[in-house]
């Protein structure tokens, strides 16, 4: 059996929705979902620094071990951290997709 294609899904933790969705909508297909597992602005969390760089450095890794990332760009928002997430995954040579809201 082949090895299923594995998506990370980046953006903002404003958009919880839009991740659950998108993350319902791949693992259909039969792909693994990456994705963060903690939504620190849709659930109003006030998380440590020490937190947020820990988070910070998994979702990295995430984008590490998948094929492909998915960009969950609502109104057009991108932050500062999908930005730099992006341009990781391009340097990495990650296939980059964008779902749009």
């Amino acid at each position: 059996m082949n090895r299923p294609w594995i998506v990370c899904l980046c953006g903002s933790t404003k958009f919880k929705k839009e991740f659950m969705d998108v993350a319902a909508r791949e693992a259909l297909r039969g792909h693994i979902v990456l994705m963060p597992h903690v939504f620190t602005h849709a659930d109003r969390l006030e998380n440590t620094k020490e937190e947020i760089d820990k988070l910070e450095a998994l979702h990295i890794r995430q984008i590490d071990a998948c094929d492909e990332v998915i960009v969950i760009n609502v109104d057009g928002y991108i932050g500062d951290s999908t930005s730099l997430e992006i341009s990781y995954a391009e340097d990495k040579n990650k296939q980059i997709n964008t779902y749009i809201q």
